[in-house]
């Protein structure tokens, strides 16, 4: 069966069952129909004196066409947490639309490790993304109007650096040319749109710690510059007031389950390539309060998603992890060791053991953080023992167990031995985290101290133009800020071809984006694209109504 006709058939038990499991009462839901419902805000403010679960992040070698599972894991180590007796909860990001319809199809893991209602989850879910584009692009209305009646804060419409945003992958709208057609539609410029989750908005959305800190972060957002470049911000045109209230239920952690029927929450989804890749800080913050475990996601590899999950969002919010799971699969490591897709099939242990050599560094990144990791094999049936054993001896080589995880096939049953395995290394104590880089460092360091240190680059390099930005940002008074890279996620440097580990390259940086409310400095890398285009064969053209009026098609 597919992943999506597996989800239909399962049982799905009202969500006033799977809350009580965390203890949350009746009267803390907010519910949307019978199976999803939001958490009151109220309520969580409750929960602040309460002692914190255990912070377990799942990430991945670098992603592949052959797939890794890293949000199949997240939901199967779940699973297999609360079968053993453990009072566990997973935190996951909302799936974006424009993938959904593009590439990469559905979002809320797969096979026996899924979360449920699936349909629900991967298309319009409580709303928030909708909440988050309206914001967004309510501040872009608001924008331009400022500047139509008598622009008093003297914006240069030539340094306008606010975009319009729809989540949805569509090329067209890259770079467009607004305010057309005479004096009565506002002044003719340039501009263009991001997809949604590589907004500021959604950034801001996620790492906000209450409504009161989400007020503020909109309230510093840079929308753009005067002509002798100082900044302008949101507070200026009065927008964070009607902001927030476009977000004041979105804010509120959305409460699902699992096939196996354990609570999950989905809240927030920004693209760790683009953006920084985790679900909600209010949604994190609050599983620590309700679970002893909390099991929580970081998009794509560990060099992207970790990394950024660990720089900033646990900087911002004063997070500390007790344990990493790294999610490999044979034919993923396969492929970094030059094996073509069409050859996965075929045993070949020494491509699998020459591809480790890209596990092995995501492991010696990770632990420059001081944490313990652990290495999920999330394995395929035509996985050979030979090959797997492969694997589990690199990943000891680093000190480090690698443990069969059949969770795809066998649900919360295939993830039991992994389970007790996270349990003792997050029980251990030997977690002692600490960021890449401290606060104080400049920002042009920052930068190629993760390009060294993680992506193994020789240096970094920079036009003018873009060294100036950045000396721009510096002398501004953001040089404290972390940085996020955003680059290819499909190597270790920008050039997605480079499989493994590749050594000696440069780190090309394009340019530079202040996220002054969220509170980083998105540096863009390569060729990497704010607003991603559909493939030749979109997944949209495989989903439809069928004749029981089903969704099909979604995964």
């Amino acid at each position: 069966m597919s992943d999506i006709e597996i989800a239909q058939r399962a049982e799905i038990k009202p969500i006033q069952e799977i809350a009580k499991k965390i203890g949350i009462p009746d009267d803390a839901l907010i519910p949307y129909g019978r199976t999803k419902a939001k958490v009151d805000l109220d309520y969580i403010n409750t929960l602040k004196d309460k002692p914190d679960g255990k912070l377990i992040l799942v990430t991945a070698v670098t992603p592949t066409p052959a797939g890794e599972g890293k949000t199949t894991t997240s939901v199967g180590l779940n699973d297999g947490l609360n079968r053993i007796g453990k009072k566990a909860m997973v935190a996951l990001r909302e799936p974006s639309l424009g993938p959904c319809f593009g590439m990469k199809g559905g979002a809320a893991g797969g096979g026996y490790a899924q979360v449920i209602p699936m349909e629900d989850i991967n298309l319009h879910f409580t709303g928030d993304f909708h909440a988050i584009g309206a914001a967004n692009n309510l501040l872009s209305a608001l924008l331009d109007n400022h500047i139509y009646w008598g622009n008093e804060h003297e914006i240069d419409s030539r340094r306008v650096s606010w975009k319009r945003v729809v989540d949805m992958n569509d090329r067209a709208l890259r770079q467009i040319a607004c305010g057309l057609g005479g004096p009565g539609n506002g002044f003719a410029r340039e501009d263009g749109f991001d997809i949604t989750v590589a907004s500021e908005v959604m950034a801001i959305f996620c790492l906000a710690k209450d409504m009161e800190d989400l007020q503020a972060r909109l309230s510093r957002i840079v929308i753009g510059y005067t002509r002798d470049r100082k900044p302008v911000r949101a507070d200026a045109i009065l927008a964070p007031g009607p902001m927030a209230v476009l977000l004041k239920d979105a804010i509120a952690p959305n409460l699902v389950q699992t096939l196996e029927h354990n609570p999950a929450f989905i809240h927030g989804g920004p693209f760790a390539n683009i953006a920084h890749g985790c679900n909600s800080v209010l949604a994190t913050t609050t599983a620590l309060k309700l679970a002893d475990y909390v099991v929580t996601e970081a998009g794509f590899g560990a060099d992207l998603g970790a990394e950024k999950f660990l720089d900033i969002k646990c900087r911002s919010a004063g997070l500390k992890p007790d344990a990493v799971v790294l999610v490999a699969t044979v034919r993923a490591l396969k492929m970094h060791g030059g094996v073509a897709k069409d050859d996965l099939g075929k045993e070949n242990v020494a491509a699998v053991t020459e591809g480790c050599s890209n596990m092995a560094r995501h492991i010696d990144n990770l632990q420059q953080f001081g944490l313990p990791v652990v290495v999920a094999i999330n394995r395929f049936s035509a996985d050979s023992d030979a090959e797997m054993e492969a694997v589990r001896a690199v990943a000891a080589s680093k000190g480090v167990k690698a443990i069969d995880a059949t969770h795809w096939a066998d649900g919360g049953a295939g993830t039991e031995e992994l389970a007790k395995e996270v349990v003792a290394v997050a029980d251990s104590g030997k977690a002692n985290f600490k960021p890449l880089y401290p606060d104080d460092m400049p920002i042009w360091d920052k930068i190629k101290t993760v390009a060294t240190k993680l992506y193994h680059a020789d240096d970094i390099s920079a036009d003018q133009k873009t060294i100036n930005q950045i000396n721009d940002l510096q002398e501004g008074g953001f040089g404290n800020l972390p940085v996020c890279i955003a680059k290819t996620q499909y190597s270790f440097s920008t050039n997605p071809d480079l499989k493994g580990a590749p050594t000696g390259h440069t780190l090309p940086v394009r340019e530079v984006r202040l996220s002054a409310g969220a509170g980083f400095i998105v540096v863009v890398c390569g060729d990497i694209m704010t607003m991603p285009g559909l493939p030749r064969e979109p997944a949209a053209n495989r989903i439809k109504i069928n004749d029981a009026g089903q969704v099909e098609g979604l995964f």
